[in-house]
């Protein structure tokens, strides 16, 4: 019985099989896709009709990896997978931006995408196959697409880019982009850097661009295989009224056109859009309110759009009166919290955001337990966009995909920057308490400040800036610098760039415009680069260089390699002797060992000088032991009183016996009348006994002999 169509690609040397028809066949569309034994399940439903009053694509895409993929156990109580992770989410994210734009716009049914990794090798990383395999799913079904589409990653080793690196490719690449785009254009781009050019990243585009195209073709070709893909569902989801449409655009076109080139603040302009409406929704009776108030309030939005636009385009004038370049005005101050370890305020126009930094040690790195990777993080960035920044009022429920999204954009700005050998566990956390554009970039910003306030040794101060584009049908463009969050929701391309002086670290874009020619890109980027350094400049008249002291209320942080041998005597049984370093110090002590060579890696952190250096002191002590000398004056504690004499400890893991007739001149009745475990005794190592190897001591020695009574 000949079930399923099956079909391979290779794309960067590497063989891509999808294979359609053989599970999930209650779907709208189903695909299972592998790559070496890395293998996702991704299917499509949507529903035949839309719901009423809705006019907009209620699109989900849910990404989920089953621990089973990789032979694990959830973690937990319940050991089943929960709520989704944030690497998860992110994958979620970059799905849903490059397929969002390819629907088309009066379609408007629920559509729930889900792609599961159902099986994991280590190496074929599964989230640059969720998009092709996504994009597959709706290739095979019968649901309208503007597609098809399709997301490579690219790396770089040796000079050599590569489409799809592997896990292990990727440890060692400098760059790691994440690109999507159909047959014709490119819609989205996410990715880290070191410091690359723009050249460089123009570049990438186009390789990775190539690899797209084929990955659309291979798709064109399996859904032409399937009879159930063509034609695709016939929908009516729209009611429009042409005279109603033109009757709006009439009375508003021109009023829009007035408040577009006012050159107001967000609330003025906020507030003249809204008295416009106002006065359309009057001209109107009760009755026709009633029946079509929904297709007048859809008709306002395009109208507003098309006006602001024209403005922009063919008077060369933005909405607050800037020029095309221009950046808003920027003020900056550091050590604005007087108790935390670093923070930092970064306002331009409308938008502000006030982070602080945490320094902490090996606990405090999060925990990460997830289907393909496990292990610590030690530098965190959390965003926080709580309502009232855009003065609104509404519940808070969690942690929003978009919060999780952007905080993670600011994470790969800085992350390249935060130096190699950091002892520290750093987390960054950006409170934004007003937003009108780009709050992500005002993260990064303030974000390098803070971690130079806090004394953080940064290899670069880090800025970023959000760039904006309005293109016409006649491929008539304006270039947007520093964008208003209006100029983005009515523009056709938001481009994030971040970099320090030498280049680029992060890159964010979504492009809403059908053919963006790479001239038009390369131009963005040359604004974007001037753009980001006039910015790096006016964070550097706030904080030049980190400081070179951490803050007062800072933890001190000290790392250092011992021998692989001398690591369970460090821990003692049962983990006794470093239990009782951190007792007697107050620090907190942290072993592992290095896989790379077998050497352990100690961490102290401590509040204080003294704490810091009686816990550096025990641990070398034991690491690096120094040998015990006749002759020698030392200090140590008393571990047990005999009848006979008290044992002390010479060095950390050497003890030696001070016999009763050592202790004093004076002779002693009782030890315990004269010494108790715990007290610090100065004594003088005289000797060592040849059979027993026990090093015998003298206290006595060291003490001024009592003067004779005649």
């Amino acid at each position: 019985m000949n079930i399923g169509t099956k079909k391979s690609i290779i794309t960067g040397g590497k063989e891509i099989t999808i294979e359609t028809g053989k599970l999930a066949k209650q779907a709208d569309g189903a695909v299972v896709l592998q790559m070496g034994k890395t293998t996702l399940l991704a299917t499509v439903v949507s529903s035949k009709e839309a719901k009423d009053g809705i006019d907009f694509l209620p699109l989900t895409v849910d990404y989920r990896e089953k621990f089973a993929a990789s032979g694990r156990f959830p973690g937990g109580f319940l050991r089943r997978e929960g709520r989704p992770s944030d690497l998860e989410v992110l994958i979620m994210r970059l799905v849903d931006r490059a397929l969002r734009p390819l629907f088309p716009d009066d379609y408007h049914a629920d559509t729930q995408v889900m792609i599961q990794l159902m099986s994991y090798d280590g190496e074929h990383l599964p989230d640059a196959l969720a998009g092709f395999a996504a994009s597959a799913a709706l290739a095979v079904s019968d649901i309208p697409f503007n597609g098809p589409m399709s997301e490579v990653r690219v790396g770089r080793l040796d000079g050599e880019f590569i489409i799809n690196p592997t896990k292990s490719q990727l440890e060692a690449s400098d760059i790691d982009i994440m690109i999507a785009g159909t047959m014709k254009d490119i819609v989205m781009i996410e990715g880290e850097m070191e410091e690359i050019q723009e050249s460089e990243l123009v570049q990438v585009i186009k390789i990775a661009h190539t690899a797209i195209q084929e990955q659309c073709q291979f798709q064109l070709d399996l859904a032409a295989e399937i009879p159930t893909a063509n034609p695709k569902r016939e929908y009516s989801h729209e009611t429009n009224d042409e005279e109603l449409a033109a009757r709006v655009r009439e009375f508003a076109y021109e009023k829009c056109q007035a408040v577009a080139r006012l050159g107001a603040g967000k609330d003025e302009r906020s507030n003249a859009f809204a008295e416009i409406k106002e006065e359309l929704k009057a001209s109107f009776s009760e009755e026709e309110l009633e029946e079509k108030g929904d297709l007048v309030s859809k008709y306002f939005g395009k109208t507003k759009k098309a006006a602001v636009r024209d403005v922009i385009l063919n008077e060369r004038v933005r909405l607050d009166g800037r020029k095309f370049d221009e950046i808003r005005d920027i003020w900056c101050e550091v050590d604005y919290l007087p108790m935390v370890h670093g923070s930092a305020v970064f306002t331009r126009g409308e938008t502000q955001s006030l982070t602080t930094l945490t320094l902490g040690g090996k606990l405090d790195e999060q925990m990460i337990d997830a289907a393909t990777y496990r292990g610590t993080e030690k530098f965190l960035l959390h965003y926080n966009f709580p309502p009232f920044s855009t003065g609104e009022a509404y519940p808070i429920r969690g942690v929003s995909r978009r919060e999780i999204g952007h905080g993670n954009l600011a994470l790969r700005a800085l992350k390249p920057v935060i130096p190699a050998e950091n002892p520290y566990t750093i987390r960054l956390v950006s409170e934004i308490l007003e937003s009108n554009g780009s709050s992500s970039m005002a993260t990064v910003c303030a974000g390098t400040l803070a971690l130079m306030d806090g004394g953080v040794q940064i290899k670069a101060p880090v800025s970023g800036i959000a760039m904006g584009l309005i293109m016409n049908e006649e491929r008539k463009y304006a270039i947007l610098s520093d964008i208003l969050g209006d100029e983005d929701h009515l523009g056709d391309m938001d481009f994030k760039v971040t970099g320090t002086a030498n280049g680029i670290t992060a890159c964010q874009m979504d492009i809403k415009v059908d053919g963006l020619p790479y001239e038009v890109l390369i131009e963005a980027l040359d604004q974007a680069k001037a753009g980001r350094l006039h910015i790096l400049n006016e964070l550097l008249k706030a904080l030049p260089e980190p400081r070179t002291e951490l803050k007062e209320t800072a933890p001190r942080v000290e790392a250092f390699r011992v021998p692989n041998d001398s690591i369970g005597a460090i821990i003692g049984p049962g983990g006794k002797i470093i239990q009782q370093i951190q007792k007697d110090t107050g620090a907190t002590i942290t072993i592992e060992e290095d896989p790379s060579n077998g050497e352990g890696i100690v961490q102290i952190l401590a509040e204080g000088k003294e704490s810091m250096d009686g816990a550096v002191k025990a641990v070398r002590q034991i690491a690096f032991p120094p040998t015990v000398e006749e002759g020698v004056e030392y200090e140590g504690k008393i571990k047990s009183v005999q009848a006979y004499g008290v044992f002390v400890e010479i060095l950390p893991g050497t003890d030696g016996l001070i016999h009763v007739s050592e202790f004093a001149h004076e002779r002693i009745a009782k030890m315990e009348d004269v010494a108790k475990e715990g007290d610090i005794v100065t004594f003088k190592v005289i000797g060592q006994d040849p059979k027993t190897k026990k090093w015998k001591l003298s206290r006595k020695v060291l003490l001024p002999k009592p003067e004779k009574i005649d």
